[in-house]
């Protein structure tokens, strides 16, 4: 079956995974078979997916013909011979039990097409074990979602050992065209990729505090302020639930062995019903103000501990063919909300120092979670890391962590890669855009810059605050970061070509002042713009204060930025900072095209405009003098009197800069 053959999609199970992937598959123009047990249970499934749809309509994510098209493609249904009888493919998203699930596809098999695909949407449960309860094992696969599903960006398509690649090829198929970013798990493991890294962090965090190794605030200040983490461990175990987090830990353990052993700290939680956030207390009290993570209570100690039990899961991953270095980092950023990827991260401290690090645990403890994986080991020895030898990577390869250059003729193409965190820009992204700049300055068969945003959703949704509060609140650190990101962007601004800005989604914040450097900025009708700072109590601090005036004059700049509003891109057209706006699915394609006919311009000529423009900002008389100068200069270039030649002979010019 291809994906243009899909039709009807039955999601089975009506709660919170159920009906958000209802919603999700239904927003695609799926029609859409939601079913659960109890008319209740399905009836609640429903009206949460018309309360979220009315959400995303009052937020104008979506207009309100789509919102209500959109909840008529969903069916609500308790009969089960009724929800799969006629449908191509079946997403299950009953309870985390092997039993309760066994006995569901026991049921659907009776009922189900020959030609419809099973897909169970588990965190950690084997699929090769599930798949076996039916007769077309060959039909099933993996296909995790992450909560909640509307908004998380991240499909796991896991691999059972019979699934056929046809099965799986078609689930990945069909989780883009849901909008969502696949990645493959190629072998049936407990936990897959982003709990098989999540899980035995969660646990070492807590053996570390039951040891009297370490504090819960020591241990949490170091994953979100030094490392990085979007949360404390226990912050996050909290979040997700303790009880949640120990079915899949109990799980690894039986499969994997003693290295999972679940830390007797969560345990006496749980005996004692302290859930989490659900049930208002956990490592955290939340009836009595919730985590409260120090900014300064990090130890590096502790630090390396976690990254190399983190550098080992990844290991392990690799070694038993799970998934590849580049599988994983892309799916705990997008399902965990990680700043970079694990095997990046441990890349960066050093495999060799992990390795020390296990060495050292493992001789004083004992513990088996702690014995070196060999492919870890054989990394460590060789100098290499999980991404290949240092020796692979040169400057000519303009490889960076958080965006991407791309080379289209003439083009220099720099995409904002943090998709996963809405291309929000952080010290990292302000460093590699910064080298970027500066080497596609030095390139002279780039002529012109295009600078977008990965993914539909953002351009730049602006600062990561995540990554500025690991800073603590400290105004000499802000100074600097100011600059610093007013310095990266002003290397834009004055660079000698062309930039164009492609906008698509959201461009707020530190995004728009990025944008504000370019020469040409296009819009995707879609495009929300808007400077958000004075709702935080700060202020645009990379530039937007001096260059948004600029653009659209003070009187709007000053309602932008004091409004903290969000702008549509036809109401920024009409203030003059958006040049063009145009279809959502013509956005790369016009952008580059614009960045393509700046780049087919007279090198010299733009670089003289921009210079002279940028003098006569506040002094005209410099920018005449750079004018009249300029003009003079280039009467004794090629360029004219290619220009010439060409003009009259009616023909394009092919200007070479000189």
């Amino acid at each position: 079956m291809e994906l243009d053959e899909v039709e009807t999609i039955a999601v089975l199970g009506a709660g919170n995974m159920g009906h958000g992937i209802a919603e999700v598959a239904a927003l695609a123009g799926y029609d859409v078979n939601l079913r659960d047990i109890k008319e209740e249970f399905v009836q609640n499934g429903y009206e949460q997916i018309e309360w979220s749809l009315g959400k995303l309509a009052e937020k104008e994510q979506i207009s309100e013909d789509e919102a209500d098209a959109a909840l008529d493609r969903v069916t609500p249904l308790v009969d089960l011979g009724e929800a799969v009888s006629n449908v191509d493919v079946i997403i299950e998203a009953v309870p985390e039990k092997m039993e309760i699930k066994k006995d569901v596809y026991a049921d659907v098999e009776a009922n189900a097409p020959d030609h419809a695909i099973f897909a169970t949407n588990t965190s950690s449960l084997s699929i090769t074990e599930l798949s076996e309860v039916t007769d077309r094992p060959e039909q099933f696969c993996g296909m995790h979602f992450f909560n909640p599903p509307v908004r998380m960006q991240l499909v796991e398509v896991i691999a059972g050992d019979h699934s056929s690649d046809e099965t799986l090829d078609l689930i990945e198929d069909l989780a883009e065209a849901m909008g969502k970013t696949p990645v493959r798990v190629r072998k049936d493991s407990p936990g897959f990729i982003v709990n098989r890294i999540l899980v035995p962090l969660m646990n070492e965090a807590a053996w570390m505090v039951y040891e009297d190794e370490a504090t819960i605030a020591e241990v949490d200040s170091t994953a979100k302020f030094d490392i990085g983490l979007p949360m404390g461990l226990f912050e996050l175990t909290d979040q997700v639930g303790l009880d949640v987090g120990q079915h899949v830990l109990e799980y690894m353990h039986d499969v994997l062995g003693e290295a999972y052993r679940p830390c007797p700290l969560s345990q006496e939680k749980l005996e004692n019903e302290h859930l989490g956030k659900k049930t208002g207390k956990g490592f955290y009290d939340y009836e009595d103000g919730g985590a409260d993570v120090p900014t300064d209570q990090a130890r590096e100690d502790v630090k390396y501990r976690l990254l190399a039990v983190t550098a080992n899961e990844v290991a392990g991953l690799i070694q038993n063919d799970v998934a590849d270095a580049d599988a994983i980092d892309e799916a705990v950023m997008l399902g965990a909300g990680f700043p970079n990827g694990p095997a990046r991260m441990a890349d960066d401290a050093g495999l060799e120092t992990l390795v020390e690090t296990l060495d050292d645990l493992h001789e004083e403890t004992g513990e088996d979670r702690y014995e070196a994986v060999d492919y870890l080991r054989e990394l460590a020895e060789s100098g290499d890391t999980f991404h290949g030898s240092a020796d692979d990577e040169s400057e000519e390869t303009m490889e960076f962590d958080t965006i991407r250059v791309e080379y289209e003729g003439r083009v220099g193409h720099v995409v904002l890669d943090r998709p996963h965190r809405m291309n929000t820009i952080s010290a990292d992204l302000l460093d590699d855009l910064d080298s970027a700049i500066d080497a596609l300055a030095d390139d002279d068969e780039v002529r012109s810059i295009l600078l977008t945003g990965e993914g539909e959703k953002a351009f730049s949704a602006g600062a990561d605050v995540q990554s500025m509060a690991a800073g603590g609140a400290d105004p000499i650190a802000a100074v600097e970061l100011s600059r610093t990101g007013q310095q990266t962007f002003g290397k834009l601004e004055t660079c000698d070509m062309p930039v164009v800005a492609g906008i698509d989604g959201y461009c707020l914040g530190g995004g728009m002042e990025l944008s504000m450097c370019a020469d040409l900025r296009i819009a995707s009708e879609r495009s929300q713009l808007g400077q958000p700072e004075h709702n935080l109590g700060l202020l645009p601090g990379w530039g937007g204060t001096q260059r948004l005036p600029n653009i659209v004059g003070e009187g709007r700049a000053k309602e932008i930025i004091y409004t903290a509003d969000r702008y549509s891109a036809e109401e920024m057209a009409d203030y003059g900072f958006v040049n063009e706006v145009v279809g959502n699915n013509e956005l790369q394609e016009e952008a580059m095209a614009m960045a393509q006919k700046l780049a087919g311009g007279p090198p010299i000529a733009q670089r003289y405009t921009k210079r002279a423009m940028l003098a006569g900002r506040h002094d005209t008389d410099a920018g005449l003098e750079i004018e009249a100068q300029a003009f003079g200069a280039l009467y004794n270039t090629d360029d004219l009197m290619e220009g010439i030649t060409a003009f009259i002979g009616d023909r394009d010019p092919e200007f070479e800069g000189e």
